[in-house]
């Protein structure tokens, strides 16, 4: 919904109500002076149509009547119809310079409206040069006056912009807008508007081509409610979204979240307070991890009308939400966020910073030192002199999803995609996707996934696989080191490497993991155990395996183990040997000093014997470079 800005509205009905009031007119008229009058009668019942029509009879009396033409002009341009307001305005200016001097801001909001920036700068640098301005009416002068200069350096300067259509699949003759992708591109949710009703539809992509989008769930659409707005998390099982005047809501808007169940949704729930107020809350962007929700409110405490906040996941639920601060929320309205899986570029749009007019769409990077940038403005022609909103990304960062209704579409707003400009982009991010089942059955099984930033020793992910599929799916961002471990109650639990340091494509990883039951001659390889070349010490980075290791060994208390060291070929062969007993001995010894009891634990070296790979690449000698256990008794 467009909106008028708060400042523009008090100057409209300021000056409407001076010129209802003023009788030393500029006509002679009585018959235009009358018209004009009924004009004002029009106003006073909000019937603006009529007061047009009877204002234009009257202009067409006396087109000199430079009253007749200042309020025909405020009223246009409160409709939005920007076109003939600043034929009014113009008009004014021209019978009578002096007439009122915010006729030149108001022409001015006009002319940023649509695109005449050069004109418009003329015409603000005019009005503030009277004296005496109110403080509100000079710093949104001043704002409209960045806004031109910013305008006209973007034309000067446009970025690469080609949208595409995302078809009859995706779009109909209705509305149709804000889209989300799950990270593997599998699945679009959007919002479609039929018959003054929001509801979701989904798209499933099935060899690279969208699929007729389908009516998302009875369990969260509702004929009586709107539902939109929304944000998918990353492996698609879980939608927050906003729902308006529920009657379990707090206010007239409200965030909720479902979780899939099978190929339904589960009951959809309030977030309830802190998250949500009797204010309005709305458009949620939840992160990768599923730790911090972003949203906009226009509760207390913010900068402006409406600002972005943010709240994280605690033990106790959802925290107090924080205002993001004046690094992106300004004194007027910020809206739309999207967090990107890289967890350190934010998306959102905004009228209050720098931009070509309206709502315009921003970016801003997380700094070293925690803080958001100041944000970047998306450039032209991505951004117009009208209102840009509902950015979103693939997780691959290479394009954007976003809906219009400027551009020849199947009719109101259309969905569209595009090729992000490389300057734009967020930080390189993969994912890795996986089915859990059980070894011997090959029944799929519901288990506990984590993945943790070695180098932090900090979990970026925390889950269970779906208990139907036994699937899971999360991002990684490059640049980092990451273990995985799964694991369920009964079963020997599975570890991974992702080393993303100096990551160059977006290659996924997809995963079939087959977990073993704990019995005897069963075994796990701990490729989160890391050695300098040549060096027995347990490098920072093992701490997150060998705590899983004692972990599993205390909820196990009854089985035994024997850890075992290997290496590569090359090299001297004892000295191989001799290695790999001290690799061993090290977990051995970590173990035990965190209270594993010595009896419970054996540790062997087997040097380059039993390799699980030829040694005939760096690679494969890479895998046989290892460390397991095994269960030698239970």
């Amino acid at each position: 919904m467009h909106k008028i800005y708060l400042p523009l509205i008090i100057l409209l009905f300021i000056y409407i109500g001076a010129n209802a009031q003023n009788r030393q007119y500029s006509t002679t008229n009585q018959q235009a002076i009358k018209y004009y009058a009924e004009a004002n009668r029009s106003l006073d019942e909000h019937l603006y149509d009529e007061a047009i029509a009877q204002l234009e009879k009257s202009t067409e009396l006396d087109n000199n009547f430079v009253e007749a033409h200042s309020l025909a002009g405020d009223i246009l341009r409160m409709q939005r119809n920007f076109k003939p307001a600043i034929t009014h305005y113009i008009k004014v200016l021209s019978l009578s310079p002096e007439y009122n001097r915010a006729v030149y801001l108001k022409a001015a909001d006009c002319e940023i409206a649509l695109g005449a920036y050069e004109s418009a700068l003329h015409h603000l640098e005019k009005y503030i040069s009277y004296p005496n301005l109110t403080p509100q009416n000079l710093a949104y002068a001043k704002k409209l006056i960045a806004d031109c200069q910013f305008s006209l350096q973007a034309i000067a300067h446009p970025v690469s912009f080609q949208p595409i259509n995302m078809g009859a699949e995706i779009n109909t003759a209705d509305d149709e807008y804000l889209p989300v992708a799950t990270a593997d591109e599998s699945t679009l949710i959007f919002t479609r508007k039929t018959n003054n009703n929001e509801d979701f539809y989904k798209s499933i992509k099935s060899a690279d081509k969208w699929k007729t989008a389908v009516y998302l769930s009875n369990v969260i659409n509702t004929p009586a409610y709107n539902e939109g707005a929304q944000s998918i998390s990353q492996d698609g099982r879980y939608l927050f979204f906003t729902g308006c005047n529920r009657p379990d809501g707090l206010g007239r808007c409200d965030i909720y979240i479902a979780q899939k169940r099978g190929n339904d949704w589960a009951k959809p729930f309030s977030l309830s307070a802190p998250v949500n107020t009797t204010g309005w809350e709305a458009q949620p962007s939840i992160s990768a991890d599923g730790r911090t929700l972003y949203f906009v409110s226009n509760r207390k405490g913010g900068y402006g009308g409406y600002d972005i906040w943010k709240s994280h996941l605690t033990e106790n639920g959802w925290s107090a939400p924080e205002n993001m601060g004046p690094e992106i929320n300004t004194m007027y309205d910020e809206q739309s966020p999207f967090i990107h899986p890289d967890d350190s570029t934010f998306y959102f749009c905004s009228n209050g910073w720098p931009g070509l007019g309206g709502r315009d769409l921003f970016v801003s990077r997380l700094g070293k030192d925690g803080k958001w940038q100041k944000p970047e403005n998306m450039g032209y022609p991505i951004n117009s002199s009208g209102d840009e909103n509902g950015l979103t990304l693939t997780a691959n960062g290479t394009y954007a999803f976003f809906s219009s209704n400027n551009l020849k579409g199947f009719g109101g707003y259309d969905i569209y995609m595009f090729e992000l400009p490389v300057a734009l982009r967020p930080n390189m991010v993969t994912y890795v996707k996986g089915t859990v089942t059980d070894g011997k059955t090959k029944a799929p099984l519901e288990a506990a996934v984590e993945i943790i930033d070695l180098q932090k020793n900090m979990p970026i992910y925390q889950d269970y696989t779906s208990a139907d599929a036994g699937e899971f799916l999360a991002t990684l961002p490059a640049g980092k080191n990451y273990g995985l471990n799964i694991s369920k109650q009964g079963y020997l639990f599975y570890s991974e490497n992702f080393s993303l340091t100096g990551l160059k494509d977006k290659k996924a990883f997809n995963l079939a993991v087959a977990l073993s039951p704990i019995d005897v001659g069963n075994k796990v390889i701990l490729k989160n155990i890391f050695f300098d070349t040549g060096k027995f010490e347990l490098k920072a980075e093992s701490k997150a395996e060998l705590q899983k290791l004692s972990e599993f060994l205390k909820m196990n208390p009854a089985i035994r183990i024997e850890i075992s060291g290997y290496t590569d070929d090359v090299g001297n062969d004892q000295a191989n040997q001799t290695l790999s007993e001290k690799r061993a001995q090290s977990v051995y010894e970590y173990l035990t000093a965190g209270g594993t009891s010595a009896a419970r634990l054996v540790y062997k070296g087997y040097g380059e014997a039993k390799p699980i790979a030829p040694n005939t690449s760096d690679e494969n000698r890479a895998l046989n470079r290892r460390t397991e256990f095994m269960i030698i008794a239970k």
